[in-house]
């Protein structure tokens, strides 16, 4: 069998690489590892980078029927769990996007969608509860995990979005150092007040709840514990884990209470990692393969769906201009590479500023926040560096604003001012209009 590019995992980021070359009609073939749906939770909030990229792949309204479009994100903080709140909001309305909304959707029916999008087109070829076995340069062998039946593809060019765990980067023999924290989630979908439709995080100096609507008034919810709490936390009856939200938010009374077993619950571990190399001769990693980051701001698949996004572009146009020199591959991480490191970098530190059980951090945290929500350019830095839309990073002179310091800037930005912020067609495909694929 042939294969133009084959591609090693069939997850939310291989799917949107594998549709758009299809729709270039470029022959692709995806393998994925499992059956069918899976029960382990992977990410459901879509950044809105991502929903212009399925805009473009023509699959946004089928998104936009199977979602909960979240504008606002309200941050409250408690002194303690019985006392009064003060908050803050985030708002994806003051970016300059045809989205300026983040979207909740299940994950395994955005892959759902992806893949029956993908198969309308005959140059598109996914084949599940199959694996990618060995890899000898051009050659990839594939094995059926029910029958064992193997099956030898010839490609061009192989992609590895198999996710922590990926065959292509252990044979492109890059090494990853993973970073791991002091803390763990727990992490549950159920049903929710129909009135709860913004994204909510509720912390004290030493716990955290964050809660993100989902459609059909379901709720995706992650708890932060400390690393190694969950096994005594398993051994106390069904009620203590309904108490800790309640405690939290009491409008969930009498909705996570409809969480039966602890069976129902799953552990998150978060951790971080990003490789040195993307891409050696005619192989590419994207997503998970080649880097992950830590949970708190939801960027793991955006940041897989953008790779996706760029490769495929690039790939597209190395296939219409007949240069396929696998050196043109160099475009990809030129484009993907710093802008992942920033992404990673921010929710890291939002990952340390929850972290800590100290009163201070608390109450430093909870006076940044407000601060930086009546900063004009502080928020628009936060809302657009986790859109995906744009890249500002922030300098020690909004350091200092947020800390009280200086004083809040109020002017707000202008449209053009904002634009300004954003990446551009020649940012996103710098290889374009010029002779520089060979």
């Amino acid at each position: 069998m042939k294969t133009n590019v084959f591609i090693s995992g069939g997850g939310i980021g291989g799917l949107t690489l594998g549709l758009k070359l299809a729709q270039c009609n470029i022959d692709v073939t995806v393998v994925e590892r499992l059956p069918g749906p899976s029960s382990i939770y992977k990410g459901e909030l879509l950044q809105p980078k991502s929903l212009e990229i399925f805009q473009s792949l023509g699959v946004i309204e089928k998104v936009f029927e199977n979602g909960h479009s979240i504008t606002d994100l309200e941050l409250i903080e408690l002194k303690s769990t019985k006392s009064s709140a003060e908050n803050s909001t985030m708002s994806y309305s003051i970016l300059p996007s045809d989205y300026p909304f983040s979207l909740m959707i299940h994950h395994e029916t955005l892959k759902e969608i992806l893949r029956e999008k993908g198969e309308r087109y005959p140059s598109f070829h996914y084949k599940a509860n199959t694996v990618c076995q060995k890899i000898n340069g051009h050659t990839v062998i594939i094995e059926d995990r029910d029958t064992k039946h193997q099956q030898e593809i010839e490609c061009d060019f192989i992609v590895g979005a198999e996710g922590r765990s990926s065959v292509t980067r252990d044979y492109m023999d890059i090494q990853v150092k993973e970073k791991k924290y002091n803390h763990h989630f727990l992490t549950v979908t159920f049903p929710r007040p129909k009135d709860m439709v913004k994204g909510r995080i509720v912390s004290t100096y030493q716990s955290f709840l964050g809660l993100f609507p989902l459609p059909n008034d379901e709720v995706r919810s992650v708890y932060l514990i400390p690393a190694g709490e969950y096994k005594s936390l398993r051994k106390k009856p069904i009620s203590e884990f309904h108490k800790l939200y309640i405690e939290m938010c009491p409008d969930l009374d009498g909705y996570v209470n409809q969480i039966k077993d602890w069976k129902q619950i799953q552990l998150m571990v978060p951790l971080k990692y990003h490789a040195e190399k993307y891409v050696m001769d005619h192989l590419a990693l994207i997503g998970d393969a080649v880097h992950t980051v830590h949970p708190m701001a939801g960027e793991g698949m955006n940041m897989a769906i953008q790779d996706g996004s760029i490769l495929g572009e690039l790939l597209c146009d190395m296939y219409e201009e007949n240069k396929l020199n696998p050196v043109n591959l160099e475009w990809y991480p030129k484009v993907r590479k710093s802008r992942v490191a920033h992404q990673m970098h921010l929710s890291h530190l939002s990952a340390l500023v929850y972290s800590y059980p100290y009163r201070p951090v608390g109450w430093l945290r909870n006076k940044s926040l407000q601060r930086m929500e009546r900063d004009s350019i502080s928020q628009f830095k936060q809302m657009l560096n986790i859109s995906g839309l744009g890249m500002w990073r922030e300098t020690l002179y909004d350091r200092m604003v947020q800390g009280g310091v200086l004083p809040i800037r109020t002017k707000p930005l202008s449209i053009e001012d904002k634009r300004k912020t954003t990446f551009t067609k020649e940012q996103d495909y710098p290889w374009k209009g010029k002779e520089v694929l060979q």
